[in-house]
């Protein structure tokens, strides 16, 4: 059967997902094709679903802003009451430590700019407000079995903190509700199916087929196909003038039980982390419980997977240890269980770790791809960014010679969406972890 609609969205994770209400909020019949089983089931469910605002771009630190508002009121965002629930929004604060005294002075100033509350946490601050975290200086990161990973500290660390900073706890929730909302505006999901076929024929600009035989007609494609997008984009011949490429990147995430002192006794979450002094991040869990994961340290060699569906999702003893061990270095009174607690998934990741969100060079087909472990906080307008996208290229707007410009609906603050753009020149010294 062949069926014309005027959107295909690839991928219902947290980004297509918040595509395809946006699109559908917008009067357009919207179809979303997901190999999983339901939305969020792929790279969103691995998530840690941090909600931070530390970047190295301006415009980066405004879509983070800007989202905390939509996580906020993220009922009303959605429109919608979802009967699995509602994702929430938990404030804890974040710190992030300097390995270097000063280090952060270019993200505060763009904090500073966007109109992002934070502190500056000197040593003495951080034992005061984090009794359980110790604030010596122990980095570069070094290999666990190393003997550069038990030297003495070299001095003390400083951090700046964002008291607006929090967590989603349930990630998968987050991007259900999404689809849901998108459903109650007309979208229709398409799950257990994954994309054939993608070719500029048929009675509109694209034709799609999907693995049980269903034709798609559309207008306008939306690759958010997370891991698998490249793959999307080599079926429709895209890709050839980007200056920006993504790769599939395996990550873990370990969970243990938080050490005396982190969790306040009202029973509220400590504190989010952010340690590239040691290459972790960790945040609260559940009740008692911390994750731990890692920030992409240049001695940690990265696990890139050719096939996304042949990752393990079973947490590793080494990296577990890797880890885990540097979380006890950070809190000395944490224990290091006798074997992996956690989850593994597979990122999609940029040269310089940031999202494309983009046209393409053929017409009515666009990417919102390299989002996965910096984006997820993003979710409540990527959405509008996309739609505004689509909407202005449509009309015949040359967004390459001409990007478009965002004015964000809640902080009001202009963004230039040339700073996704998929013609972007790289750095030679790209970030080479999930802060960029």
């Amino acid at each position: 059967m062949t069926e014309g609609v005027d959107a295909v969205v690839i991928g219902a994770g947290v980004i297509g997902s918040s595509i395809a209400l946006e699109l559908a909020r917008s009067g357009r019949r919207v179809v979303v094709v997901d190999k999983a089983g339901g939305a969020g089931h792929g790279s969103t469910s691995a998530s840690s679903g941090i909600v931070r605002f530390h970047y190295s771009t301006f415009a980066g630190v405004a879509l983070a802003w800007e989202s905390l508002h939509g996580w906020r009121d993220w009922a009303g965002h959605l429109g919608h009451v979802d009967p699995a629930g509602t994702a929430g929004f938990r404030r804890t604060g974040m710190l992030v430590l300097d390995r270097i005294p000063g280090a952060s002075a270019a993200i505060t100033a763009l904090l500073d700019e966007v109109g992002v509350p934070w502190e500056a946490w000197d040593a003495a601050e951080i034992a005061a407000r984090v009794p359980a975290l110790d604030p010596g200086a122990y980095g570069p990161p070094a290999p666990v079995d190393s003997d550069a990973f038990f030297a003495d500290a070299h001095g003390s660390l400083t951090g700046s903190f964002t008291p607006d900073a929090g967590y989603v706890p349930d990630p998968a929730l987050a991007a259900h509700n999404l689809a849901e909302a998108a459903v109650h505006h007309g979208a229709v999901l398409r799950l257990h199916r994954e994309i054939r076929t993608v070719a500029e024929e048929g009675s509109r600009r694209w034709r799609l087929t999907t693995t049980d035989g269903e034709v798609l007609d559309a207008d306008v494609v939306v690759n958010a196909a997370g891991p698998w997008s490249s793959r999307v984009n080599a079926m429709a011949g895209i890709g050839s003038d980007f200056t920006v490429t993504t790769r599939p990147l395996r990550q873990e995430v370990h969970e243990v039980a938080a050490p005396p002192g982190f969790e306040p006794t009202d029973g509220e979450p400590g504190v989010t982390i952010a340690d590239p002094d040691l290459g972790i991040y960790i945040r609260s869990a559940h009740a008692g419980a911390l994750l731990v994961g890692g920030m992409e340290p240049e001695c940690d060699p990265p696990e890139w997977v050719e096939d996304p569906d042949a990752a393990d999702p079973r947490p590793t003893v080494p990296v577990f240890e890797t880890q885990v061990l540097r979380a006890a270095r950070r809190f000395p009174d944490l224990a290091v269980p006798h074997r992996p607690l956690g989850i593994a998934g597979v990122y999609d990741v940029t040269t310089d770790w940031a999202p494309v969100y983009d046209r393409t060079d053929r017409p009515g087909f666009y990417v919102a791809m390299g989002t996965s472990g910096n984006q997820f906080k993003n979710a409540p307008v990527v959405g509008t960014l996309l739609r505004t996208l689509v909407d202005a290229v449509e009309s015949g707007h040359d967004h390459d010679r001409d990007p478009v410009r965002l004015t964000l609906p809640r902080t009001g603050t202009v963004v230039d969406l040339a700073a996704w753009s998929r013609l972007r020149p790289v750095a030679d010294d790209p970030p080479s972890n999930v802060l960029g």
